[in-house]
């Protein structure tokens, strides 16, 4: 017989669904504090058909190919340390010229024999194409581009890969916002699943014909396979031991992979005194003296605003309470808007710190290994199986990644499930539902205004 849902135990750590996907409601609308953004808005996207299908909303923030990835330049508004706004022909022109220099760090990329810091590259490039250098508020507006490029990576410059860095397959489409937020979604996946809360996992052992896992408190749960989708940061701590330990090339695999951390603080207010755009942004020196809100009442009608946070800053955010980092982010929205409100409501994530994340999600450290992701997804002796946004190789740190990686995960466990124990396998349970799904749905609900 085929593995059916009924025959799978999902054992999750969390006491509620969705990992690094969370909707908070606490505002009395939806708030992503994770995972926020659809990217690549068209039926490539292996998410979409069951998006179309439960009639969820996007907000288009960008199109294909956009020097800042999930937003436009034209849909920000900038200001300075002292509340003036950037001109957006200024901003445009800062633009072109940032978007010049990444292109000669591909062409630097292809006279290296080995890799290096994104950063270093930069500064390699101005010092061969001095007219490309910038002084006073073009280069921080440039500062700002390369703090907005380390937020996509969760990672600052110094820490993203030259070799790497532009080898991620965006799907077309651009990026859309999920208005109604992502738990819609996960609920959806859920259903008629057996989902044990609570369970966190401390080892996995396995033997020649299956798996027994031992949770927290010590109840015990034996398998024929297990598939593995904790996030890289739980598995880079070893916080689960494995019996007998992972084969090297598993482990070392783990071990060159990179985590990122982006973290957000969101603010409600009475209502709504920013400008109409999509995103509110502080240019300054330095990337870390930078910064952006991300204004969901443009998207959502709420008066909401998401400072976001990554890399060594967002580690930053972290070890201040809750009121503090919000002091923090008022600090920054004052000197751009100097009669700023109260926020009414405040939310603060922490996902470098959080035990069951233990960061954001993966990134292409300096030095990567070419065939790690293959080697990080590649099964272990038939029984234990990876997935999960960092197992996908053109798709890491999405959330149609760690579907997709899932979906592939466990289609392989059916069919070698299937093949250890005699069984013909007559039916392609993924790809039929898929195919029979794509049939049926609606177009995707995108606006943008």
């Amino acid at each position: 017989m085929p593995v059916l849902p009924d025959q799978v135990t999902v054992l999750e750590s969390r006491d509620r669904i969705g990992g690094r996907v969370h909707t908070d409601y606490s505002f009395g609308c939806p708030i992503d504090m994770g995972a926020s953004w659809l990217h690549g808005v068209s039926n490539e996207n292996s998410l979409a058909p069951l998006i179309s299908h439960l009639g969820l909303r996007l907000y288009h923030t960008s199109g294909d190919n956009s020097v800042l990835y999930d937003h436009d330049l034209e849909s920000c508004s900038l200001f300075d340390k002292n509340g003036l706004a950037v001109p957006m022909e200024t901003a445009a022109k800062v633009g072109v010229i940032f978007e010049k220099i990444l292109k000669e760090t591909v062409k630097l990329r292809d006279e290296q024999e080995h890799d290096m810091p994104l950063e270093q590259a930069i500064s390699m490039v101005l010092e061969r194409h001095p007219d490309l250098k910038l002084e006073g508020l073009d280069d921080r507006i440039l500062q700002w581009c390369v703090c907005r490029l380390e937020a996509w990576f969760a990672a600052d410059a110094d820490e993203i890969s030259l070799k790497n860095w532009d080898q991620e397959h965006v799907l077309t489409g651009g990026h859309g916002l999920m208005v109604d937020g992502y738990f819609p979604v996960i609920q959806a996946l859920a259903q008629g699943l057996d989902i044990r809360l609570n369970q966190r996992v401390k080892k996995i052992a396995r033997q020649q014909k299956g798996v027994t896992v031992t949770i927290e408190d010590g109840t015990q749960y034996s398998a024929d396979a297990c598939i593995i989708t904790v996030p890289l940061g739980v598995l880079k701590a070893n916080i689960i031991k494995f019996e007998p330990e992972l084969p090297s090339w598993k482990s070392s695999a783990i071990a060159d992979l990179g985590v990122g951390i982006e973290n957000k603080v969101a603010m409600h207010f009475d209502k709504a005194f920013w400008p109409n755009v999509q995103v509110l942004g502080m240019v300054g020196p330095t990337p870390k003296t930078c910064g952006y809100f991300l204004n969901l009442h443009k998207a959502t009608g709420h008066p909401v605003l998401v400072f976001m946070a990554a890399g060594r800053f967002a580690q930053d955010v972290e070890k201040l309470s809750d009121k503090e980092a919000v002091e923090l982010v008022m600090c920054h929205l004052r000197k751009m808007i100097p009669d700023a409100t109260e926020p009414s409501q405040y939310l603060v994530s922490r996902w470098g710190s959080d035990p069951n994340s233990l960061g954001s999600y993966s990134c292409d450290l300096v030095g990567k290994p070419s065939d790690v992701c293959e080697r990080f997804s590649a099964p272990v002796e038939s029984v234990l199986y990876f997935a999960g946004e960092a197992a996908s190789a053109e798709h890491s740190g999405a959330v149609h990644g760690a579907y997709s990686s899932g979906m592939d995960a466990a289609e392989e466990c059916r069919r070698r499930l299937l093949m250890r124990k005699g069984v013909p396998d007559l039916v392609q349970v993924g790809a039929a539902a898929c195919e029979e799904m794509a049939d049926v749905v609606a177009p995707l609900q995108i606006c943008r205004t």
